[in-house]
């Protein structure tokens, strides 16, 4: 999931030196801020003619001044956090203020939605159903090596795709290793299984609250449009890194001199901490299934059947179709997240401290979207948001479609490192891109497909995350290995993608 990253366990540093660490992602969001606003004096300011659902009119760009003095300025700046979370669009001049009387222009929606599936997967993993599934399905594929890679990984990509899954796998090293040792592979084989697994579930997300979820809203679109672009990409996708693991754990067990990592001292021995895990209880399976429920129905509630189904995006909705945005969702995972508890049996007292609990562990994401469109409301109110879209309009105009789509996820790549967090990432890039795919007759929902996909390949191995480092460290193997063993994954990936989105640009 969605939090800010963080580099590596501390190290003793040398005397008189002093460790350069990477700034968390609210750190780089309040400086992007101070620059951004500096910017809107050097900027000119101007504007587009819109539509009657609020999209820029390609070739109507004219300068236009924006208002207000320094200190009128200077007060944006300081309420950007504010505006960020529930600034109000005067329907009349367009600025954003809290107290204007207009359309929410904040992302309150947005961030009490994170609050929300964070109490929810903070009270599922309290009832120990999840991990009890998951160690059982390890243990019982211990026997069968390509099966137990296969099965694991894509446990862990469903759960990426469709919840965000990332820091819960640092849990698992410790069961996943020994049985990897005891079937012969060696500890590179466990850490693809867990990094990699979780990691190209995240880059494929199809409905993945703190990617797809975000973006879609800061690009103005359902989180069900593109749906079944990224579902296809997840399962190709999903299926190339499975079988780029079994190939490579196949070969280590043929000729363990072809290791990258080789082998500890004791690794064999290791392998007897692989004890059989208890059987799921009859509660258990109940969460389980109850879980699969809740993200089944979320699914359900926020795809547009009609237009998914004829191929019209403008197709009248059937009768059925629930067309839920991110209000809905957020009651949805907090009424979830209560009725877990009570069917877990966790008793009041604790499933009021799982809920809160779950809310404070991703205050930090939900933050980085409220700075992130605090950045959005300085560039709106001083009218330099249609003055970027101007400068590059030219650039993706007449440009082919696929073409767009490739650039898209090229541009974003390295967005993903400068800005480490996914939510921040998309909440900041997307009101620019979004517009940019009007103007190149694309759908947004390709651009958002195209972002996640720029973020996902770069978080499978940039060293400011915990899961990555995190992961190598528990796993004891070398970062360097790590990034031998991955980059031609992340080449082929980064191909595959590239094909992705450029096919759905042009069907879209």
């Amino acid at each position: 999931m969605d939090q800010p990253p963080q580099g590596p366990a501390p190290t003793a540093a040398a005397p008189g030196r002093r460790k350069i660490t990477f700034p968390s992602a609210l750190t780089v969001l309040a400086i992007v801020t101070l620059a951004v606003w500096a910017l809107t004096f050097v900027i000119p300011s101007g504007t587009y003619q819109r539509n009657d659902t609020g999209k820029p009119l390609q070739g109507t760009y004219h300068r236009e001044a924006a208002p207000g003095d320094f200190v009128h300025r200077l007060g944006d700046l300081f309420l950007s956090p504010v505006n960020g979370l529930y600034g109000i669009r005067d329907s009349k001049t367009g600025e954003v203020a809290p107290d204007a009387v207009g359309a929410l222009y904040g992302s309150a929606g947005v961030f009490l939605f994170v609050l929300a599936i964070g109490a929810f997967i903070t009270v599922v993993f309290a009832t120990g159903a999840l991990d009890r599934g998951i160690e059982r399905l390890a243990h019982r594929l211990r026997e069968r090596g390509a099966l137990l890679i296969a099965g694991v990984m894509t446990v862990f990509s469903l759960l990426g795709t469709v919840e965000g899954f990332a820091e819960e796998t640092l849990g698992f090293y410790g069961l996943i290793v020994p049985l990897m040792l005891a079937l012969g592979y060696d500890r590179m084989v466990a850490t693809g299984t867990i990094i990699l697994g979780a990691g190209v579930g995240v880059l494929a997300s199809t409905v993945n609250p703190f990617a797809t979820g975000v973006a879609s809203s800061a690009a103005d679109i359902s989180l069900g449009d593109g749906i079944a672009l990224r579902f296809a990409m997840w399962i190709v996708l999903t299926a190339v890194t499975i079988g780029y693991v079994i190939r490579y754990a196949h070969k280590v067990r043929t000729d363990p001199g072809r290791s990258l990592v080789g082998f500890l001292p004791g690794d064999r021995e290791l392998a007897a901490a692989a004890e059989e895990p208890p059987e799921l209880t009859g509660l258990q399976k109940a969460v389980l299934g109850a879980v699969t429920l809740v993200f089944a129905f979320m699914i359900f509630s926020v795809i547009p059947w009609a237009s998914a189904l004829t191929g019209k995006a403008d197709a009248t909705p059937y009768g059925w179709e629930l067309g839920w945005s991110f209000a809905q969702l957020a009651a949805l995972f907090l009424v979830a997240a209560v009725l877990i508890g009570v069917l877990a049996r966790l008793g009041e007292q604790q499933v009021s401290a799982r809920i809160v609990q779950g809310a404070g562990d991703f205050i930090a994401p939900a933050l980085t979207i409220v700075l992130a469109r605090g950045v959005t409301v300085i560039m709106n109110n001083a009218r330099i948001t249609d003055t970027v879209l101007h400068s590059i309009e030219g650039a993706v105009s007449g440009t082919p479609a696929a073409l767009f789509g490739v650039m898209v996820y090229i541009v974003n790549l390295p967005l993903a490192f400068l800005i480490p967090s996914t939510s921040g990432h998309a909440t900041l890039a997307m009101p620019i891109l979004a517009p940019l795919a009007d103007f190149a007759g694309v759908a947004r929902s390709v651009v958002v497909t195209a972002w996640e996909a720029a973020s996902g390949v770069m978080n499978l191995w940039v060293p400011t995350t915990a899961v990555i480092m995190g992961g190598v460290a528990l796993a004891k193997v070398g970062y360097d290995k790590y990034l031998r063993f991955v980059w031609p994954l992340l080449l082929l990936l980064s191909v595959l993608v590239c094909g992705f989105v450029a096919l759905g640009a042009v069907a879209g």
